[in-house]
């Protein structure tokens, strides 16, 4: 597909970083429009920086516009809402699920969510149970494709310093290669490698809803 047009949720974070950058050396698409809550000092002759009151449904709805497809690497921790598990659900559910209504309403074609590795609706983990309900609601509104990303760990370099993490992901390289057969999924993969195969799916036939795990992923990085 060639003359795309995207929008991307969550540009500040590991995923959508890359992702945006991707999208921008990208001549199959043509623009490139990042939601914010704040400006960013950020700037490319294909990309639109529209700050957005994601609480004000009409200011969000006026920023979403029209495009073809819609990214969204939105998300947030228990330690950035401070354990307040309805803040969590603002950021993780709210925001996704509005959004997703709000395309297709205005005619998108794809959405493309980068969600969890056991996303499951009646998990009793609480983030794989919201990241369930996100994928729910969303495949229930029927977009032409709409792709669900689920990595593991991933791994990159994050703006943000978390000390938990950098162990867990010195584990993760360590135990990463007697994972094999089902348990691909649930190795570590790099933000880049997510970008790149939520850039190619945007591309492809693909109708209806498709799950991504690491094996698809890579299948779409290496294949693609």
């Amino acid at each position: 597909m060639k003359n795309l047009s995207a929008v991307v949720l969550g540009f500040t974070g590991l995923t959508g970083g890359e992702l945006v950058k991707q999208l921008l050396d990208d001549s199959d698409f043509l623009t490139v429009i990042i939601l914010v809550r704040k400006p960013v000092s950020f700037s490319h002759p294909k990309l639109i920086v529209l700050v957005t009151d994601f609480n004000n449904l009409v200011d969000f709805r006026k920023n979403i516009g029209k495009s073809n497809c819609l990214f969204c690497c939105i998300g947030t921790t228990q330690s950035k809402v401070k354990g307040d598990r309805e803040a969590y659900k603002k950021v993780d559910i709210d925001i996704p699920v509005n959004a997703a209504k709000m395309a297709i309403d205005a005619g998108f074609t794809s959405y493309l969510l980068v969600s969890a590795v056991g996303a499951n609706v009646h998990s009793t983990n609480f983030y794989l149970k919201i990241k369930g309900e996100v994928e729910k609601e969303i495949a229930a509104l029927n977009f032409r494709a709409f792709h669900t990303f689920r990595p593991s760990f991933l791994l990159g370099e994050r703006k943000e310093v978390r000390v938990g993490e950098i162990i867990a992901k010195g584990a993760i390289k360590i135990v990463s290669f007697l994972l094999f057969g089902s348990l691909q999924k649930y190795k570590g993969i790099d933000a880049k490698d997510v970008a790149k195969a939520m850039i190619h799916a945007a591309k492809s036939d693909n109708v209806g809803m498709t799950v991504h795990h690491y094996e698809d992923m890579m299948r779409w990085v290496n294949n693609g």
